[in-house]
């Protein structure tokens, strides 16, 4: 079952419905392109996972969750559309406080507060003084894992790139062994997914 743009009792929003809201919130054609297209990448990389091991997740929420968890990335745009990289981490709040702001429900909202990097704890907060209320921000359900490490596999960078296991691996290190050790268990559970059909058709290069 679906649901309109503001909730009103049934589950999960449309494609359409999502894509609608991403032409809403866009401050430019250049920013919709980006993170619009980032997300549907990130949704095809989800199903990619997901067909290639018996799960019982809920694919319709993992879809939808793809496509709506980085819509926060369209409050850091200036006036003159520039992104203010500085605060960048606050966007997955600013995307959970905008789709509960449009009657959205929890468990969709946390799709975008949820996936920065290997999940944010009030301990990272605090060590690292991030601009964020102190909380835990960390995905919880499979639904939420999955698409917190889906997205790990593709960039926004200018240009756009695909990202391998080993590159995500080498970075996120510095965040501490506990960050590389649950991305080591994500993969245990979900697999690696295949980046060289998808680099091809999105024309993004694999680093």
């Amino acid at each position: 079952m679906r649901i309109g743009i503001i909730g009103s009792g049934m589950r999960i929003p449309t494609d359409r419905q999502i894509r609608a809201l991403h032409k809403r919130f866009a401050p430019t054609l250049d920013a919709f392109d980006l993170v619009y297209t980032h997300c549907r990448i990130v949704c095809e990389l989800a199903e990619q996972l997901l067909a290639s091991r018996k799960h019982d997740l809920d694919v319709e929420l993992v879809r939808a969750g793809s496509l709506v968890h980085d819509i926060g990335v369209y409050r850091l745009y200036d006036s003159s559309g520039k992104l203010e990289q500085r605060d960048y981490v606050r966007h997955g709040l600013l995307g959970h406080e905008l789709l509960r702001d449009l009657g959205f429900q929890e468990s969709l909202c946390r799709f975008c507060s949820c996936h920065t990097g290997m999940g944010l704890s009030r301990e990272d907060v605090v060590r690292q003084r991030l601009p964020l209320p102190v909380n835990d921000y960390l995905a919880e359900s499979d639904e939420e894992r999955l698409v917190m490490y889906a997205d790990k596999f593709h960039s926004k960078t200018t240009p756009p790139t695909f990202i391998s296991a080993a590159t995500y691996v080498s970075g996120v290190r510095q965040f501490g062994r506990d960050k590389v050790d649950r991305f080591a268990d994500l993969m245990e559970q979900f697999g690696e997914p295949d980046l060289s059909s998808l680099a091809s058709g999105y024309g993004h290069a694999i680093v």
